[in-house]
């Protein structure tokens, strides 16, 4: 049996009409950067983050650096962020002239340690950005209280977690902005890049919106310095044709991650990964943990099961952030993670029959 990491093409089965239907009223009407289409997944968007305000841009990347442009967050700054995220996360730190901190993670359920996060302030520290890791959201009241406490802005990534909640908070619901990317494998993605920013703050939101087109205030009216951050008007249709069916795909994601842990049970060398109390979790990943775990990913493959690893190298050991300084040793739950974590296929239209035979393939692996 042949089981894909990923199937796009069974979604997208699915919803075939309704997303044919919903790209061609775009060419019909030829809105195709930004327009009616973005502002009509705009407002559904942010009603189902339970929240005023969201906007379309072009990626997870640029709302991670939107937020922190509208913020005034710039070189000088530090932004205390974890180690095991995809590196969009600092990259938006970087590019605003800041430089990110970094605190280590729980050891239970892989965001960040709240215990941790005092300890890394300084009288440089503007902001934080918990990373709501694989769909599960970060442990929210105790660094929303530190970040208070400290005067620091809280910018969720949620770039892995849409429809996911903590304690029936939707995650982007919470700091003062929650950025989301709408890459085409994302529990929500598009027909190509895109991402969203939500936030209560109306201000925050108009910053924003002017910062994503040009700086305009107005057409040729340009009060800030910005970008052309726009989202594509096929994008915010696909969007709102999908976001339809979210809450359902969601489920069957939970549904899959509960009968993995149940064959797993019994698979001696192999753990699997932890719903938090106080989340309910949407597993855009599913990792678990082996020994070997580039031996077992190649093994998998010999068995036609496609897995992934996500991250094998924690930020602060990557190349591009050696000027830091930062040794091994400094945050050994994420170093351990990264050495250890293999990504097991998941994604809503995964059959049982597909489940059951990825668990027997890893038992003959580990064993």
């Amino acid at each position: 049996m042949k089981v894909p990491f990923l199937d796009l093409k069974a979604q997208y089965a699915e919803m075939k009409d309704e997303i044919d239907a919903a790209v061609h009223d775009v060419m019909d009407n030829t809105a195709f950067a930004g327009g009616r289409f973005v502002a009509e997944f705009e407002e559904a968007f942010a009603s189902f983050c339970d929240v005023p305000h969201a906007m379309g841009v072009g990626s997870g990347t640029e709302a991670l650096w939107f937020a922190l442009l509208a913020m005034d967050i710039g070189p000088g700054d530090e932004v205390i962020t974890v180690p095991n995220t995809f590196i969009a996360t600092t990259e938006a730190i970087s590019f605003c002239g800041a430089t990110p901190v970094f605190v280590d993670v729980d050891p239970a359920y892989h965001t960040m340690d709240p215990a941790k996060l005092e300890a890394a302030i300084t009288p440089r520290t503007k902001a934080v950005i918990p990373v709501h890791l694989f769909g599960q959201t970060a442990d929210m009241d105790p660094i929303l209280e530190v970040a208070r406490r400290h005067n620091l802005r809280v910018i969720e990534d949620a770039c892995q977690a849409h429809g996911a909640t903590y304690k029936g908070k939707p995650a982007g619901s919470m700091g003062d902005a929650g950025c989301f990317s709408f890459y085409p494998g994302k529990n929500l993605g598009a027909f190509g890049e895109g991402g969203g920013i939500t936030t209560a703050d109306a201000a925050l939101d108009k910053r924003i919106r002017m910062l994503r087109d040009h700086g305009q205030s107005r057409k040729y009216h340009h009060a800030l310095v910005g970008w052309n951050g726009r989202m594509d008007g096929i994008q915010g249709a696909v969007l709102t044709v999908k976001l339809k069916y979210l809450a359902a795909e969601n489920a069957r994601r939970r549904a899959h991650a509960e009968r993995y842990r149940t064959l797993l049970a019994d698979v001696d060398g192999v753990i699997a990964p932890e719903e938090a109390p106080y989340a309910e979790h949407v597993y855009h990943i599913f990792p678990v943990r082996v020994a070997n775990r580039d031996a077992v990913l190649a093994a998998m493959g010999e068995r036609d099961v496609s897995c992934g690893i996500h991250y094998p190298g924690p930020l602060h050991l990557e190349e591009a952030y050696q000027s830091l300084g930062l040794a091994a040793g400094l945050f050994p739950v994420a170093e351990q993670r990264a050495d250890e974590e293999l990504s097991l296929p998941m994604f809503p239209y995964l059959s049982d029959e597909q489940v059951e035979y990825v668990v027997a393939s890893l038992r003959e692996v580990v064993a």
